[in-house]
């Protein structure tokens, strides 16, 4: 009740300083703790940050904005990590911006920034934001004609749907999502200001949410995506207050755009923490939003197929990134949906009577429009998919010039690589057609034919098909 009484009182005293037409520059909302970090107070160096970043900030500021570093840029230099990114905040608007930088692009439409383009580096420019009602659509002109109109909007459930409320760097510093990213390196003076003690959440390891937590994960149900790959990314803990809403509030996930949350699961998978962040997501009952499909096949002892599938294929990424190596989302996806996949042939195959293959066909479609409704997987990737899947029926026909022609496909790597992986939790007939595979790979192509005429000689059959774990369900609690 603290906290809200707060935010209303805010929101009317800010209303009052533009109806005033006071200066805010300096005033600070009551929640908030500012502090300023001067030069030798911090790590922060102009030689750790992007020169692009930099020409951006300098010719903000010469043309006489306010500019700064901002977010997770600051964040991650404080904690002596290279930033992946370096976004700016400004009092600029993005048509301000525009002017500006022949090199910039305007998107969004929920959020509207600036991307000022120099070859493939993006510097996204934000402008700060500010309070708006909580009716359901708020439009405000702007003095000047010419710039767009300030519009925010909520869905029912309190999600922003719109966001394009302009403020002060104080009000920008209140709607930041987290402590930590609520931080501000300036250019002219190389200072950090700091509007919530992010710096001391910071130093004690601390993933803590602003504002109410519930009134937050609302806004944007993200947020919770993001308190997970943080706490795992910086190796912190979630603060007890907002970790508490996230499990009753995980189902809010479902009214994310789908190609939204497509961006945010590689982020999640392909963060070199995969296995820790799909670990902690299934705490927090949030995986389960991403891959319904998935949750299906979840059992309590973590004993399934399809769960040590997962680990693994998250487990082996992970390697894969520490060691700089490329990594393909379209493998992620089909090892995780591979075996939800084969019970749905078999389900098919026996209601339908359609031959396995036939079956195997529907079921790849069937689990991949299922999956694309929560994440919106791209083409590109789902193509690549089934190219795996349908590799592993094609790797048991070896007779003629099957096997040849197998090897000719252009996926044919990823998919015995796939098949290798089935080896280590399918029977031994998979065991044995891996390291045939493997064998046939390595030697040349006259040993390649004496291979496949000695499958032929010894009437080799085809690896019997070992039918899936079928999905377990939970025990249900007995009513009393």
């Amino acid at each position: 009740m603290h906290i809200m009484g707060c935010i209303i009182f805010n929101r009317v005293a800010s209303f009052c300083r533009k109806v005033l037409n006071r200066d805010s520059s300096t005033r600070v909302p009551e929640e908030q703790t500012l502090q300023v970090y001067q030069r030798q107070e911090h790590s922060i160096s102009r030689k750790d940050i992007s020169e692009n970043a930099l020409k951006v900030l300098y010719r903000l500021n010469k043309a006489g904005y306010d500019a700064y570093l901002v977010g997770g840029g600051v964040r991650d230099l404080l904690l002596d990590k290279q930033p992946k990114d370096f976004d700016i905040a400004t009092n600029a608007t993005p048509e301000d911006i525009k002017k500006l930088f022949r090199n910039c692009r305007l998107i969004g439409r929920r959020f509207r920034l600036a991307h000022i383009l120099f070859g493939r580096d993006i510097i996204e420019v934000a402008t700060f934001r500010g309070h708006h009602s909580d009716a359901p659509v708020q439009t405000t002109t702007p003095k000047d004609s010419k710039q767009k109109p300030q519009i925010s909007s909520r869905s029912q459930e309190g999600m922003l749907l719109r966001d394009n409320v302009y403020g002060t760097i104080e009000e920008d510093a209140e709607r930041r999502d987290f402590t930590i990213n609520a931080l501000y390196y300036s250019v002219k003076d190389f200072t950090v200001t700091d509007y919530a003690n992010g710096v001391h959440d910071l130093n004690n390891r601390i993933v803590r949410l602003m504002g109410d937590p519930e009134t937050r994960y609302r806004e944007d149900p993200v947020r919770m995506l993001r308190a997970v790959r943080f706490a795992v990314k910086l190796d912190m803990e979630i603060d007890p207050a907002t970790a508490a809403p996230i499990k009753d509030l995980a189902p809010l996930m479902l009214d994310i755009p789908s190609a939204r949350l497509f961006e945010e699961s590689l982020k999640l998978l392909q963060s070199g923490q995969g296995l820790e962040t799909y670990r902690m997501l299934r705490e927090y009952n949030l995986f389960q939003q991403l891959f319904p499909i998935l949750a299906d096949h979840f059992t309590e002892d973590n004993s399934s197929q399809t769960e040590k599938m997962i680990e693994h294929i998250l487990a082996s990424t992970d390697k894969r990134i520490a060691e700089d190596k490329r990594v393909n989302p379209a493998f992620i996806y089909a090892a995780m949906l591979w075996y939800p996949m084969m019970i749905r042939a078999e389900e098919v195959s026996f209601a339908s009577g359609l031959s396995f293959y036939d079956a195997f066909m529907v079921a790849s479609n069937d689990i991949l429009d299922d999956q694309v409704r929560t994440i919106a997987i791209p083409r590109r990737h789902t193509t690549t998919v089934r190219d795996i899947w349908q590799q592993q029926l094609r790797f048991a026909r070896r007779s003629g010039k099957r096997a040849f022609k197998t090897m000719e496909h252009p996926k044919f790597r990823a998919a015995y690589d796939f098949l290798e992986m089935r080896a280590l939790f399918e029977g031994h007939d998979v065991k044995e057609l891996a390291q045939w595979w493997s064998e046939f790979q390595n030697v040349d192509r006259n040993q390649r034919g004496k291979m496949v005429q000695n499958l032929n000689e010894s009437g080799s059959r085809r690896p019997r098909r070992r039918r899936p774990q079928q999905r377990r369900k939970k025990p249900q609690p007995k009513s009393s």
